[in-house]
């Protein structure tokens, strides 16, 4: 049932979802790359800092650990067999959320672009690909299992959509200084 299948692949992802969000919330501080520059333009840039990317990864690892707790009742409630997230897993796709966003901005400089500036299907899927790579990575038993080819076609199509949508969200609340 589709329905089933777009529920799986959201609760799947929501431990990589959370965390760039958070970040936003918490960020500040020292950046990442220290002011470092390659070929006279920042390696990632001010947004990119060590407090964000410690609390965003800390909140998806949480967020894991609270479905985790839940999947039972879920079941128990709808019928649907939701996973639940191994250690490993749950930072997996925290971490790897936030170094998939990380690349991106050092993409992003690399390629001429400013801080905020559109970078289409990266900007949508560099979370994804970071969150997938290094919770594979960690944990390929739980990865094969969970991700089966149509959940990772759901998230495909899925995450573009609830980022579009999140990242005006944000801009409507002043948390983000542009709505892509």
């Amino acid at each position: 049932m589709l329905l089933e299948l777009v529920a799986v692949a959201f609760w799947a992802m929501l431990p990589a979802y959370v965390p760039n969000n958070v970040a936003v919330l918490a960020g500040g501080g020292t950046p990442i790359d220290s002011g470092r520059t390659m070929g006279g333009r920042r390696l990632l840039g001010d947004g990119k800092t060590w407090r964000g990317t410690a609390v965003g990864t800390l909140a998806g690892f949480v967020l894991a650990q609270a479905l985790t707790a839940l999947a039972p009742v879920v079941l128990r409630t709808t019928g649907v067999a939701v996973p639940t997230f191994p250690v490993t897993a749950a930072f997996g796709l925290a971490f790897g959320a936030m170094l998939g966003d990380i690349t991106a901005s050092f993409l992003k400089r690399r390629t001429g672009r400013e801080r905020g500036a559109s970078f289409p299907v990266v900007d949508q899927l560099d979370f994804v690909a970071g969150a997938l790579g290094c919770a594979a990575l960690l944990d390929f038993a739980w990865f094969s299992t969970t991700f089966s080819l149509p959940v990772l076609g759901v998230v495909v199509v899925l995450t573009p959509v609830l980022h579009v949508a999140t990242n005006v969200v944000a801009y409507v609340l002043g948390l983000k200084d542009e709505p892509y």
